[in-house]
């Protein structure tokens, strides 16, 4: 088991090509699927229960959020949210690894922030050969309806991410970048 707690470290850490279907990832993602089906149960009216499960499923989490129903996330120990945050409905993280949002950021609804990525090779994909890069999204940022935000990639502070946009490459602060691939369209 502490060879299995030591691979499953080294793809949090080293984003080298590896065995994802290991354990302990297995009883990690049961979990946190669990708590995201019983948050995704309760009423919007239920707000301390549902704060209390939030605060349960992710790593980290300043004041002042709202997250709207449904969410789901693969780990959610691997989330880091500041202060004053919206997620709209159905938003997705797939936190293979690191996830950290700054503070003061929208996320519109049906935006996937992924972290995994699986060998391109199908006899390698299907052994469950895969990897996983951290996501850096900063403070003040607008991520609207619909965008798929890849593995690896980092948000500068004050940024806007229009809608429908698929985030391929780092996107500097202070700008409004949109399509696909997302490109910079102006300063803000």
């Amino acid at each position: 088991m502490k060879r299995k707690k030591e691979e499953y470290q080294r793809l949090l850490d080293t984003g080298e090509w590896m065995n994802g279907f290991m354990e302990p990832s297995g009883k990690d993602l049961e979990r946190c699927e669990n708590l995201c089906f019983e948050l995704n149960s309760l009423s919007p009216m239920q707000k301390e229960e549902r704060h209390h499960l939030i605060k349960r499923i992710l790593g980290k989490i300043g004041e002042h959020f709202t997250i709207h129903s449904p969410f789901h996330c693969d780990f959610g120990h691997n989330i880091e949210i500041g202060d004053n945050f919206i997620g709209n409905f159905n938003l997705t993280i797939l936190d293979e690894t690191f996830v950290s949002i700054g503070n003061n950021v929208f996320i519109g609804p049906n935006v996937t922030i992924c972290t995994v990525i699986h060998a391109p090779e199908p006899e390698k994909r299907n052994a469950g050969i895969m990897r996983a890069l951290p996501v850096t999204i900063g403070n003040n940022v607008w991520i609207a309806a619909n965008v798929v935000i890849l593995p690896g990639i980092q948000i500068g502070d004050n940024s806007i991410i229009g809608a429908g946009s698929v985030v391929t490459k780092n996107i500097p602060m202070d700008v409004v970048a949109v399509g696909n691939p997302c490109r910079i369209l102006r300063k803000v």
